[in-house]
């Protein structure tokens, strides 16, 4: 891996995902279980919870990148659009540093939806261990 390196990913947000959130963490704000009370907000159904994303990044950094001798350092997202159940989201993740003296990668992500808009963006520094 080195700086300029892309990666991008597909990721579904599906009914199992969205049960599995609700069943592990138990958060089941009707923001987020009650398309009625979603709607009455001013959204156009349930709206997913923002932190099915960071599993996605968990995913990308364990599975995805061509080295399993990772460890995340430090995360930052930034939520701009709901994500709303069956979305399809193109994950794209670029290095923009590497810091040999502490053996660091750092990453600028994000999330876009079908139509091409960023749902969410941030900043991801994962360590080689």
């Amino acid at each position: 891996m080195k700086e300029g390196d892309s990666f991008v990913h597909t990721f579904t947000v599906t009914p199992a995902t969205h049960a599995g959130f609700i069943d592990i963490f138990r958060d089941r704000n009707p923001l987020h279980t009650s398309a009625q009370f979603a709607q009455a907000k001013g959204f156009r159904g349930e709206v997913m919870h923002g932190n099915i994303l960071n599993g996605f990044l968990s995913y990308f950094i364990g599975e995805c990148l061509p080295t399993k001798d990772v460890i995340i350092h430090a995360q930052s997202i930034k939520f701009s659009l709901p994500v709303y159940m069956n979305d399809e989201l193109e994950f794209t993740a670029r290095i923009v540093g590497f810091f040999e003296s502490v053996r660091t990668y750092e990453f600028k992500f994000s999330f876009r939806n079908k139509d091409g808009k960023t749902v969410a963006k941030g900043d991801i520094q994962i360590g080689l261990i």
